[in-house]
C-alpha cells in the first residue's frame, strides 16, 4: 500500500465552528497492478470526526459515495440537527473533485430533506425526518435478514428453526 499525505491541513474558523481537515489518498495496487485511489476526508465539525472516504473505482458515482456517507452519518447521529457541512467548494477542493459533483451531491440531500442550503451562510444538516429513519431502519433489517435466510436456506435450515432463534434473539434483547 502507497500512502500520499500531501501535508494537506488546514484549519478554518467559522462561526462556532472549528473545522479542521486532514487528507490522505491510498493507492492499493490489485489485479495487473491497476491502482485504486481512496480519497479519504476526514472533518471535525462541532468536535465531531466525520470520514468521507471515495474510491476512484468501486463503480458507484462519487456524487453517491458523498451523499451515502452523509446520510449514514445523519442516520447515525454523527450528523445533528444544525451542524454544518463543508462547503460545496470547500469539500470539492479537499477531495480534489469537481464543484459539479460536490454541488449535485448536496443537491440530492436537500432535495431528499436531509440538509438545507442557506444562501451565503452554507448547507446545514435538517431534522430528522421519523419516517425517514424508521423506513431506513427497515430496509437495513430487510438486507440482514434477506442475508440471513439466504445462508439458512443453503443450509437447509427450515422456516420454523429461523423463527426459533428470530424469538431467541428478540427474548434476549429485551432483557
Amino acid at each position: 500500500m502507497h500512502e500520499k499525505n500531501g501535508g494537506d491541513k488546514e484549519k478554518r474558523y467559522s462561526q462556532e465552528y472549528i473545522i479542521y481537515f486532514f487528507q490522505k489518498i491510498f493507492t492499493l495496487p490489485i489485479d495487473n497492478n491497476v491502482p485504486i485511489v481512496y480519497t479519504v476526508y476526514s472533518v471535525i465539525i462541532q468536535e465531531k470526526l466525520m470520514k468521507i472516504i471515495v474510491s476512484n473505482r468501486s463503480g458507484v458515482p462519487i456524487y453517491e459515495q458523498i451523499k451515502e456517507q452523509i446520510k449514514a452519518a445523519i442516520f447515525s447521529g454523527e450528523l445533528r440537527e444544525d451542524d454544518i457541512l463543508p462547503s460545496i467548494r470547500q469539500l470539492a477542493r479537499d477531495l480534489k473533485i469537481s464543484v459539479i459533483t460536490t454541488t449535485r451531491a448536496y443537491g440530492d440531500l436537500e432535495q431528499e430533506g436531509f440538509i438545507v442550503n442557506v444562501q451565503g451562510k452554507g448547507c446545514y444538516v435538517l431534522p430528522r425526518n421519523k419516517e425517514l429513519a424508521r423506513e431506513n431502519a427497515l430496509h437495513k433489517m430487510e438486507d440482514g435478514l434477506g442475508a440471513a435466510i439466504a445462508a439458512a436456506k443453503a443450509e437447509g435450515i427450515t422456516y420454523m428453526e429461523i423463527l426459533e432463534r428470530l424469538n431467541l434473539l428478540w427474548e434476549a434483547d429485551n432483557e
